[in-house]
C-alpha cells in the first residue's frame, strides 16, 4: 500500500504541467472525455509496468544505498526538468487535431509514444528500484491518469488552461524535497 500510495503522489505531481496533460486537454476538445480518460490509462498502464519492470530489475541488482542517492539525483533533476515546463510542439499539436481513425486508438498510440522517455516513466523506474512492483505500477497509472483527469475537467469547465507557472513550481518544490529526502536517506544507508 505504501509504494501505491507513494507512487500516486509522486506521478500525480510529476504529471502537472507535463505535456501530455496538454495533449490531453487538446484530444478532449474533439473527443468524448471517457473514451479519452479510457486511451490514456490503457497506453500509461502499459508504459508504467515497463517502467517497473525495468526498476524491478535494476532494484536487484544494485544496493539500495547508491540505488536512493541516484534516486535523489533522479528527482532533483525532475524537478529541474518539472521547472522548465512543456509545450507541445506544432507537430504534436497538429497530429492531435488531424487524428481521424478510432479515436480510442489515436490517443492511445499518442498517449504511449508521449510517454516513452517522460519524466513520469523515469520517475516510476526511480520508485520501482525501492518499492514493491504492484503497487508502483497501480499507483503510478492511477496518478498520471488522476492528474490528466483533472486538467481535462478543469481545463473544460474554466474553458482555458491551468495557471501553468504556480503549478510548475509547486510541482519542482515537491520533487526537490522528494530528492533531498531521498539523497539522505541514501547516503545514510550508503
Amino acid at each position: 500500500m505504501s509504494a501505491f500510495l507513494l507512487s500516486f503522489a509522486v506521478i500525480f505531481i510529476a504529471e502537472l504541467g507535463d505535456k501530455s496533460q496538454l495533449m490531453a486537454m487538446t484530444f478532449a476538445t474533439r473527443y468524448r472525455f471517457w473514451t479519452v480518460i479510457w486511451a490514456i490509462t490503457a497506453a500509461t498502464a502499459v508504459v508504467h509496468l515497463f517502467s517497473v519492470a525495468l526498476g524491478n530489475v535494476v532494484g536487484l541488482a544494485l544496493p539500495i544505498g547508491p540505488i536512493s542517492v541516484l534516486a535523489g539525483l533522479a528527482f532533483i533533476a525532475f524537478g529541474l526538468w518539472t521547472l522548465r515546463g512543456d509545450k507541445l510542439s506544432e507537430e504534436e499539436e497538429g497530429k492531435a487535431q488531424r487524428v481521424t481513425r478510432s479515436a480510442f486508438f489515436a490517443v492511445a498510440i499518442a498517449f504511449f509514444l508521449a510517454e516513452l522517455g517522460d519524466k513520469t516513466m523515469l520517475a516510476t523506474v526511480t520508485l520501482a528500484t525501492t518499492e514493491g512492483w504492484f503497487g508502483t505500477w497501480l499507483g503510478s497509472t492511477l496518478g498520471m491518469v488522476a492528474a490528466d483527469a483533472l486538467a481535462i475537467g478543469v481545463g473544460a469547465m474554466l474553458g482555458k488552461a491551468l495557471p501553468e507557472k504556480v503549478i510548475r513550481i509547486g510541482a519542482a518544490v515537491l520533487f526537490f524535497a522528494f530528492g533531498a529526502w531521498l539523497l539522505v536517506e541514501g547516503i545514510r544507508v550508503w
